[in-house]
């Protein structure tokens, strides 16, 4: 098990450091001057030359992408002598820096991965994350639980009496639930229970986590924004649990040691949870998984449609604005996410199934 965690980090770490490269080469060879952007319609010569200079920009690309590297990695190299040094130590980049030993002018440090300040806010991309994610992560884990819930709910009985009306219904509504786009669902719920049936709902088809008072200016929790976006993002994926449920769950009641199961005594509804449900939930945790991953990563359209302020919406003011390392930190910090999931769900799929051997 361990020689197995320590390979799969492996191989998480070499798919990173391509989405880094990859990244990182890909919007350094677009058009556009970061110094440019930070400076507006001030820009000279040499106020651009100088910011060129204190975003290491006129340094060789090369350059620039092991510096990225070292910014980005938890245990970097850095010059601890010369402040004019690219490599240099600066507090007001690596503000939590401990530096392990010395070797000669450079030190060994252990920091925060810095991904570089917005080139419109100024502020740490770092810091800009941290205010998304809670409230994109808070989105997809009540997206992800509605579509569990109800699609177990809708799933069960529809592998149970297979063939019947209600099985039916339920093959027609996930095929409508997988065909229909995110951003037609927002712009529909949005419209239909945020406005047409405002009055009887009592949702808004816009607002976030935080609702700001306009009397008083105090911010409060608005928890009844969180509805509407939960439900718009958790249809797609309570299509795909619901026909995963009911053609596993139809395909493993059809085996032996089902009917062997049944030989022994035991009830319906005992055979159905304790054998039939088990020996069903791998592809099920795979779909959940994978749904909750692209939830955190692709909730672009829901997020901008519902002004819900989390990673997505955060995703599409820097690209409009286009701010790239926001955009870079951003991809950046999807991809561990991803690669996080993938990893504790092949752990899970050894803990639910023995067949699975992790050697």
């Amino acid at each position: 098990m361990r020689n197995y965690i320590l390979r799969r980090l492996l191989y998480g770490i070499l798919v990173l450091w391509g989405v880094v490269t990859l990244v990182f080469f890909l919007f350094n060879i677009l058009p556009g001057d970061a110094s440019r952007m930070l400076l507006g319609q001030r820009a000279d010569i040499s106020s651009v030359e100088a910011i060129k200079k204190d975003l290491g920009l006129d340094k060789p690309l090369y350059l620039q992408y092991f510096n990225f590297l070292n910014d980005l990695s938890p245990v970097s190299i850095n010059n601890v002598s010369d402040p004019e040094s690219y490599w240099y130590l600066n507090k007001h980049k690596y503000s939590d820096a401990h530096i392990i030993f010395h070797i000669g002018s450079d030190a060994v440090v252990l920091k925060t991965p810095y991904l570089r300040r917005s080139y419109q806010s100024k502020r740490l991309v770092t810091s800009i994350i941290a205010e998304a994610f809670p409230k994109t992560f808070l989105l997809a884990v009540t997206s992800i639980f509605f579509a569990v819930v109800l699609g177990f709910l809708l799933g069960i009985p529809a592998a149970s009496y297979k063939d019947s009306a209600y099985d039916r219904f339920i093959l027609v509504f996930s095929s409508l639930g997988m065909s229909v786009p995110s951003f037609f669902a927002a712009i529909f719920i949005a419209w239909l229970f945020g406005f047409v049936w405002q009055s009887l709902t009592g949702l808004s088809m816009t607002g976030s986590l935080f609702s700001v008072d306009p009397y008083t200016g105090q911010k409060y929790l608005s928890l009844q924004n969180l509805i509407l976006p939960a439900i718009t993002l958790g249809i797609r994926p309570l299509a795909i649990v619901v026909s995963l449920i009911r053609s596993t769950l139809l395909e493993v009641l059809s085996q032996d040691f089902i009917r062997t199961a049944y030989a022994k005594g035991l009830s319906r509804m005992q055979v159905l949870l304790k054998h039939g449900m088990r020996n069903a939930l791998n592809p099920v945790i795979t779909a959940i998984s994978g749904w909750f991953a692209s939830l955190m990563a692709g909730a672009v359209f829901v997020e901008y449609v519902f002004d819900w302020k989390g990673i997505g919406l955060a995703m599409v003011d820097a690209l409009e604005k286009y701010d790239l390392p926001v955009i870079m930190g951003i991809v950046l910090f999807i991809s561990v996410f991803l690669i996080v999931i993938n990893l504790v769900v092949d752990l899970l799929y050894a803990w639910l199934d023995p067949r699975v051997r992790l050697a």
